[in-house]
């Protein structure tokens, strides 16, 4: 179904607007997609990129780093972070070689909810299962481009 049912919009200005308004709404579809695969272990998607990020750095780092390589840069990093300690997903301990800075580290709890989402990853590919290798390819390498632009 084209983005004009889904709206119920039949004019843009141009095809400009309609990618961009095509890009909001499928940005918010898929985001309720994942929203359900989220709740049902009590989590969000930014607690999830986190533990992604301290399963991924092997070690300990700091609330300054893990926002850095989050997705949703603007979130309150170090909020999100006391969430997930008072959750027992991470712990946060007094970085060894500089005693101003805390670090942050996955729990067994955490690693095991990641765990159970890994065997839940083929759900998550589904939702792009209307697309082949080559059209994906494609797809990430606009949304790059998109990404690229001043």
């Amino acid at each position: 179904m084209g983005i004009e049912q889904d709206i119920s919009q039949t004019r843009f200005r141009n095809e400009h607007h309609k990618a961009v308004v095509n890009f909001i709404y499928t940005y918010n579809w898929l985001n309720e997609r994942l929203k359900v695969f989220f709740e049902a272990e009590g989590i969000t998607g930014q607690q999830f990129n986190i533990l992604r990020i301290l399963r991924g750095a092997g070690k300990p780092i700091s609330t300054l780093q893990i926002r850095q390589r989050m997705l949703d840069r603007m979130s309150d990093t170090s909020r999100i972070v006391d969430r997930m300690v008072i959750k027992g997903l991470v712990k946060k301990e007094t970085c060894e070689t500089d005693k101003r800075l805390v670090d942050v580290s996955i729990t067994e709890k955490g690693r095991k909810l990641l765990e159970k989402f890994d065997l839940r990853q083929d759900e998550l590919d589904a939702v792009f299962s209307r697309l082949d290798a080559d059209e994906v390819a494609k797809l990430n390498a606009m949304l790059d481009k998109i990404r690229s632009v001043p």
